[in-house]
């Protein structure tokens, strides 16, 4: 056990920024990815390059935006372009090597919904505001990482809408309905970290939380999830932290 403290949120995002290679081109949106793309480019991966949906490319961030339109994501960036171009030339080109995700809703698959519960989407229980951007970045970028809350109702056998391709039915079925690109890499929860199996593309236990079991996490999931190799998830270091800390979130944003 750590001889030091840290918070759910805390370890989320340290998990999150170690997801990103050096080099890699990253598509952040607000919240734990943007505070994961900025641990990581002050940590083990200073040149990975962030992009924002608001349009600005390269963006070296002194201080943590609000959200991806927040002014501060031009610091030091290479374009100030807008959505089209970011869209356009960055991602339909194939140039994203991570994306961020999230959804109300995520399958065994990785596929995502955040358009509606319900059987009939026209008449849905709840309405979500859909895709945005999220259905472009599952589609086209190398690999997607997911950031979700971790609860039986999040992790349906069947999701009520696709907003976002995952890895579809499984199998290749991504591959043949002509997604040629990408796919689910990981989803990071508040209990656990989940990964993808390399042939069914069917989601297993990657590590389950401090404090947690693989059962628990297990039994909060809507469909069999398998737990044999599970290990518990590496804590922040504490380094990481200060970093996080007092460098990345000094005034709580983002970090409770």
């Amino acid at each position: 056990m750590a001889e030091y403290s840290y918070t759910l949120t805390e370890l989320m995002a340290v998990t999150a920024a170690r997801q990103i290679k050096n080099g890699e081109v990253v598509f952040a949106g607000t919240g734990l990815p943007m505070l994961g793309a900025m641990l990581a480019q002050r940590t083990h991966a200073p040149d990975c390059c962030i992009i924002f949906e608001a349009g600005t490319m390269a963006s070296r961030l002194a201080h943590l935006p609000m959200s991806v339109g927040d002014p501060r994501v031009m610091r030091g960036a290479a374009t100030a372009a807008g959505l089209s171009e970011v869209f356009t030339y960055v991602l339909q080109a194939g140039r994203v090597d991570v994306g961020f995700l999230s959804g109300a809703q995520i399958d065994r698959y990785g596929n995502i919904n955040s358009t509606s519960i319900g059987a009939d989407h026209r008449h849905p229980k709840v309405r979500f505001p859909g895709s945005g951007g999220s259905g472009d970045i599952a589609c086209l970028a190398q690999r997607t990482a997911i950031i979700a809350l971790h609860e039986k109702r999040r992790f349906p056998a069947k999701i009520d809408y696709l907003t976002s391709p995952g890895w579809l039915e499984g199998g290749d079925s991504r591959h043949e309905a002509g997604l040629t690109r990408g796919g689910p890499h990981v989803v990071v929860t508040t209990k656990a970290v989940m990964k993808f199996k390399p042939v069914s593309h069917e989601m297993y236990l990657e590590s389950y939380h401090p404090g947690l079991t693989a059962q628990q996490v297990s039994d909060d999931t809507g469909f069999p999830l398998d737990t044999q190799d599970a290990i518990e998830t590496p804590i922040p270091s504490q380094e990481e932290l200060r970093i996080l800390r007092d460098v990345v979130d000094p005034d709580r944003i983002f970090l409770k």
